[in-house]
């Protein structure tokens, strides 16, 4: 399939960023909701129009009320969201979320909401210091007709506001995933500021008691699932890390056109226009791979998961050298708060680290072909 939008697409590519030039600016969503210390760190009023423009359903099938497009779709409004910093629950809830509740007897209970904008939704699979899924110690006993969840998890995006948390444990059939709703009895959220301004949370499981109508999938086939909400989140991800540099670097750009130094306009400076340049080509190679792996994803392909690997961590050290060189060449005042490009640099670190970052990936490409 051509690496390009068709007509549809770039339509749905003007309605997403329309709405985050305007509504979802920095300055009507990021700062506000930094500035006044928001709880949730985004703003609900943002994701009700989601949902009244049909984006909250862009995964959701046709016959669940939703638009039953596919991750292409999806990646479409990602990358706008990046543009423009945007806080909101779209990825997690949205694409991850969405992609595990396909197919289950739990979509009747949370779709609805999502789909209005009114559900906010978050994974808690990290434990440890860096993404690493393979290793999951949280457990799930068999406790009468349901299971009790112990252990602790961290890096929950949005789980201090969410609805529904999706959990990755450990029971004696294997991993099984879990949709534990806010306030169950043992579960102890503690909200924490990233670095870039959006919360995440700390969880710890004390004993929390789910019943079996709770289980996402199969007991013990959680890995199945799993893997299939990573894979969107993934390479949703990766969009959304395009998006942002692409911006980054149309912001360092305009920069150097106005800037003078030693009475030029720094963008004329041969060097300068060297590296520019550079980066433009590494993003478009970057916006490819993320939308090949979104297709693969649609497609049901089997390399699918390789290319995912691909986008994300092409698309994480893409986004770091844009607010990279978008910092240094703003000089000084680029770590302002005055300036939006701190922001993205503060940003890109959260998204990098968020489902693997780019080492993470790269290793996971090479073990998959047999290095």
């Amino acid at each position: 399939m051509p690496l390009y939008l068709n007509d549809d697409q770039n339509m749905l590519r003007d309605t997403a960023r329309e709405l985050m030039g305007a509504e979802g600016s920095i300055a009507n969503q990021l700062r506000k909701y930094r500035d006044m210390e928001c709880k949730d760190g985004f703003g609900h009023a943002l994701w009700k129009q989601f949902g009244e423009l049909g984006l909250t359903g862009i995964l959701v099938d046709e016959a669940d009320g939703g638009l039953g497009l596919g991750h292409v779709e999806a990646g479409i409004v990602l990358e706008e969201i990046g543009r423009n910093l945007t806080p909101s629950p779209f990825l997690v809830t949205a694409v991850a979320v969405v992609e595990a509740l396909r197919g289950t007897k739990l979509r009747e209970r949370w779709l609805p909401g999502i789909l209005a904008g009114e559900t906010v939704a978050a994974l808690a699979i990290d434990e440890g210091a860096k993404h690493r899924p393979e290793i999951i110690e949280a457990r799930a006993e068999r406790s009468g007709n349901g299971f009790r969840l112990s252990g602790k998890k961290q890096f929950v995006v949005q789980g201090a506001s969410a609805d529904v948390i999706l959990v990755a444990a450990r029971s004696d059939e294997g991993i099984t995933l879990f949709a534990v709703e806010k306030g169950a009895h043992g579960l102890d959220v503690e909200g924490v500021r990233l670095a870039d301004s959006s919360i995440g949370a700390r969880m710890t499981f004390d004993g929390v008691e789910v019943d079996s109508d709770a289980v996402v999938g199969e007991v013990g086939g959680g890995e199945a699932v799993l893997k299939r909400v990573l894979n969107a989140g993934r390479a949703g991800a990766s969009s959304e890390l395009v998006g942002l540099g692409s911006q980054a670097m149309a912001m360092t750009v305009d920069y150097l056109k106005q800037r003078k130094q030693f009475g030029k306009l720094i963008g004329e400076f041969q060097a300068l226009q060297h590296r520019a340049a550079h980066l433009y080509s590494e993003l478009e190679i970057a916006r490819s791979a993320a939308i090949k792996a979104q297709q693969l994803l649609d497609e049901g392909a089997e390399d699918a998961e390789l290319m995912v690997s691909v986008a994300k961590a092409k698309a994480g050290r893409t986004s770091a050298l844009a607010v990279q060189e978008g910092v240094q060449m703003h000089g000084g005042i680029g770590m302002t708060d005055e300036y939006d490009i701190g922001l993205y640099m503060k940003r890109d670190r959260v998204l990098n680290e968020l489902f693997g970052d780019a080492n993470y990936h790269a290793d996971k490409v090479a073990r998959m072909k047999g290095y």
